[in-house]
């Protein structure tokens, strides 16, 4: 619904044709090859691969498309996380309309453009203290599997899980995995 409301609204816009729809960020790279667009409008949460998931994945297949990312997750880490998977900006979506018409716009035109309270914390709040490694350990012991667990679906052993959710643990200042869970996810780092 929101995405249908969110397309019609650009749709009233000089300038801007919404020239496809796609549910899933799992879908979002077949849909740019087949219609390529100039700017993909991606959310953080969908279904089959995250908003910056696909990002990255469009980033590659498709430099030249514009990204734009917008959410309801205002987190300096997924700020960061966005920028560094090739999206040029990243908006919230409490935003005037206006507002995003006026980005996919800049955008275009080559500018970045960021939700400058967003981008104020991000510099407060400074980068994720966890490697990529740990942020993988750290987001597969969600949903409580034990270490013997995650190793074998890592391809890990044991005892490096140990170590990488040790680590995990003790950069996010948690007392446990499952608070040190909730502070990266918080914070945008998972």
């Amino acid at each position: 619904m929101v995405r249908e409301a969110l397309a019609a609204l650009l749709g009233l816009e000089d300038e801007i044709e919404v020239i496809a729809q796609v549910a899933r960020g799992d879908e979002v790279v077949d849909a740019a090859r087949a219609h390529r667009p100039d700017v993909a409008l991606l959310d953080i949460e969908m279904p089959g691969m995250s908003g910056i998931e696909a990002a990255a994945a469009l980033h590659r297949a498709a430099p030249g498309i514009r990204i734009v990312i917008l959410t309801t997750f205002g987190r300096p880490g997924y700020l960061r996380r966005a920028m560094e998977s090739g999206a040029d900006a990243f908006l919230v979506k409490d935003a005037p309309a206006a507002q995003l018409a006026d980005a996919i716009r800049r955008v275009l035109r080559g500018e970045r453009v960021i939700d400058p309270t967003l981008a104020a914390a991000a510099l407060v709040d400074g980068a994720s203290p966890l490697t990529a490694r740990e942020r993988e350990v750290l987001h597969a012991s969600a949903d409580g599997s034990t270490n013997a667990e995650l190793a074998r679906a890592l391809h890990l052993s044991p005892g490096t899980v140990r170590n990488y959710l040790s680590t995990a643990i003790q950069k996010t200042a948690a007392r446990n995995r499952a608070e040190a869970v909730r502070i990266a996810r918080e914070k945008g780092w998972l």
